[in-house]
């Protein structure tokens, strides 16, 4: 009997060993691990975020036309309280300033001379995760709005990123991007390209180049030159 009992704790001894090595084996497998390496770098350059500012090309693509519409600036990024707040000069193809405080967008355009401006409501998730993601926001806070993967490496320009794919949890988000790639300088733990998908094929891709990290930005970077005519309009009243 006790030869028996032995052998039944040896099998279960050795059931509990091959369990838990397999355990310790998906925990460690190539994506995991370099998923959570990445959220780790964001984490880390969160921590350490005050400004970012960098040239970008913001390009929309509308599919039934396949027709590309290009914007290129400068875009400035600061930590505010517990936001990001957001400035771009917008130079091509037309001049055009754009502000994000958290709460409401205003985009100034000087040809008309009119600052319209947009209160995002219940779609801050999105106005965010077009203007701000990927810059000063921790990694693992990503998992309370998305649905994270990775999605190994690629080299742009020449330099090597680290991919993750985000798919919004929330449906109102999802109607508007059914997922979101970031390529994430591993380095820096910053986003240098993003491109968010639509329902209908199209898509919206940004990319950042020129990049410079916690340098001071001048307070009037975070301000509309406007003048003493300006108009004010409200879409959404």
């Amino acid at each position: 009997m006790k030869q028996a009992g032995s052998y039944r704790c040896g099998i279960a001894l050795a059931t509990l060993l091959i369990l838990s090595a397999s355990l310790r084996a998906q925990e460690k497998t190539p994506s995991t691990a370099g998923l959570e390496s990445v959220l780790d770098r964001m984490d880390t350059a969160a921590s350490n975020f005050r400004t970012t500012e960098a040239a970008f090309v913001w390009t929309q693509y509308t599919k039934i036309v396949d027709e590309n519409d290009t914007q290129k600036g400068e875009v400035y990024f600061r930590r505010s309280g517990g936001d990001i707040q957001m400035a771009a000069d917008i130079t091509a193809p037309a001049k055009k300033y754009v502000l994000f405080n958290g709460s409401r967008v205003e985009v100034y355009e000087p040809r008309i001379d009119q600052v319209t401006v947009y209160n995002p409501g219940k779609n801050r998730e999105a106005v965010e995760s077009f203007l701000v993601l990927g810059f000063g926001g921790r990694g693992h806070d990503l998992a309370k709005s998305f649905d994270v993967t990775y999605a190994g490496t690629e080299k742009l320009d020449g330099e090597e990123t680290a991919k993750i794919d985000l798919v919004p949890r929330s449906d109102r988000v999802r109607g508007m991007f059914t997922h979101i790639t970031l390529w994430i300088d591993p380095q820096r733990g910053i986003s240098v390209q993003q491109q968010l998908w639509q329902p209908n094929g199209d898509y919206r891709l940004a990319k950042y180049s020129d990049i410079h990290i916690n340098q001071k930005i001048s307070e009037g970077v975070f301000k509309l030159k406007t003048t003493g005519k300006t108009k004010s309009a409200s879409p959404q009243g």
